[in-house]
């Protein structure tokens, strides 16, 4: 089973979500149907990034990748493609 990788851009904020599922269409649903308390006040969303893996083990490690890039040079060339 795929695993994914996202990261989403609130359009109340601007601000990111780094996020790592196995159902990436009922996250999304979880998130915009405000049932994440840590997202619920950002609503609405929208997807930026999908990254897919083989396993979870490396999904997490590329999400814990990303998460350590935030805000920095690397985490903005990942969402511009370069």
């Amino acid at each position: 089973m795929p695993h994914f990788v996202y990261i989403l851009q609130s359009l109340k904020d601007g601000k990111y979500y780094i996020g790592e599922t196995s159902d990436l269409n009922a996250r999304l649903d979880f998130h915009n149907g405000g049932r994440q308390r840590s997202t619920r006040s950002r609503i609405p969303f929208k997807l930026e990034l999908v990254e897919v893996f083989d396993t979870r083990d490396v999904a997490l490690m590329r999400e814990k990748l990303i998460k350590s890039w935030k805000g920095g040079e690397a985490f903005r060339k990942l969402l511009e493609g370069t």
